[in-house]
């Protein structure tokens, strides 16, 4: 039985990773974006140290570990306000599907680079027209001699510009209409026919996103990820990552707002008190406390059964997981900034920014009403209605 209580190893974990994130803090990653800057330093530092493949295999130059202790990489960081949006895309999806199902010759290209952060992989998956729907992607491949040609395009794609490689999501020739059936590829962003255009965000973040326009990639047979027949088994190896790895993300900057609150809050003086002192503002912030609490054991609880092997248990716990952090995250933020008053919306205090950011987690990478739905029909049994 996995113990409720974190290991010493991971205590450890957490402390060491949690002191790289004090060394640049949200200073260093306010300056950056500003700069229109990827969080180089800070990327090529963690993994340095280990921190970027710390649940790939020994063998391939990671740390042997899973996404329990990658989770508690990205919360750290997050929590320190510098988080890392690529370790959720990288070694979370991109690595731990490799390692799975990649080929021995994938796995060597691949694996130690994502591992040391020296290489970087985006994924792709999400489409124009297909939204929530993944069942609707129509990035079609299609066999020619021994390669693959590759059409379609992918929308929301992050940091693309700083990868080596997409992971696109797309499916065979034989299967453009009907029941998904994924097949996934390794796409050299050099590749002849790969585009990518910027999408112009209001959301200010390190980590630009992309629409991909692949117009007849060529890319040769082992470019296939695993086996052509077995694509949902894969893609899930990577999307249940995705969703706990999502959980980490919000609950760091859940917890690095409410920290600020409280801060704020017990030396902030008027009217002879700390305004910590009265239950107006101490009970909200207590209350969003808990529910980090409560989030973060939920996702503990879909890393651990991720990481045991349980892809169906773990797929109810990650969507739940990534939910509750979601709600947690917006949550905390909103009460931070209130606790602060004016100064919640000034550079100074650099709350205003994490108010946008922290939707991304209830809309990215599903949105909570399709967990909901989720939760509805494959826990509750109750009947689509679609």
């Amino acid at each position: 039985m996995t113990p409720v209580i974190e290991s010493e190893e991971h205590k450890a974990l957490r402390s060491a990773v949690a002191a790289l994130g004090k060394r640049y803090g949200r200073d260093y990653l306010t300056r950056t974006v500003a700069e229109g800057k990827p969080l180089t330093e800070l990327w090529s530092e963690a993994g340095k140290l280990g921190y970027l493949g710390v649940n790939l295999p020994e063998e391939r130059g990671g740390g042997g570990g899973g996404i329990t202790e990658l989770s508690i990489v990205l919360e750290e960081l997050g929590a320190a306000g510098s988080p890392l949006l690529m370790l959720v895309v990288s070694p979370a999806i991109c690595g731990t599907v490799i390692s799975r199902f990649g080929t021995e010759e994938q796995k060597r290209t691949w694996l130690p680079g994502l591992a040391d952060g020296t290489r970087l992989m985006a994924f792709g998956i999400t489409e124009p027209d297909a939204g929530s729907n993944s069942h609707r992607i129509t990035t079609t491949a299609r066999r020619d001699g021994t390669d693959w040609l590759l059409t379609g395009r992918k929308v929301f794609i992050s940091g693309v510009d700083m990868a080596d490689a997409v992971l696109i999501v797309g499916r065979t020739e034989d299967a453009r209409t009907g029941r998904l059936k994924p097949c996934l590829f390794i796409v050299p962003t050099d590749a002849e026919g790969f585009q990518k255009h910027p999408i112009d965000m209001e959301l200010s973040a390190a980590e630009k996103q992309f629409e991909l326009v692949l117009d007849d990639v060529r890319l040769p047979a082992d470019a296939l990820v695993g086996d052509e027949d077995a694509g949902l088994l894969q893609l899930f190896a990577g999307l249940n990552p995705e969703r706990i790895m999502t959980a980490a993300f919000a609950i760091g900057m859940g917890r690095y707002a409410l920290s600020k609150a409280i801060e704020y809050a017990r030396d902030r003086t008027v009217w002879k008190a700390p305004i910590g002192a009265h239950q107006a503002i101490a009970h909200p912030l207590a209350q969003a406390h808990i529910d980090l609490e409560l989030a973060r054991l939920m996702m503990q609880k879909a890393a651990h059964l991720y990481d045991a092997g349980d892809d169906i248990g773990a797929g109810e716990a990650a969507n739940m997981a990534k939910y509750a952090a979601g709600e947690a995250c917006v949550k905390a933020v909103d009460q931070a900034v209130h606790t602060l008053g004016g100064n919640g919306l000034t550079r100074e205090f650099g709350l205003a920014s994490l108010i946008t950011a922290a939707r991304v987690a209830r809309i990215a990478p599903v949105s909570r009403e399709m967990i909901l739905n989720y939760v509805s029909h494959q826990t509750l049994g109750l009947p689509k209605s679609y």
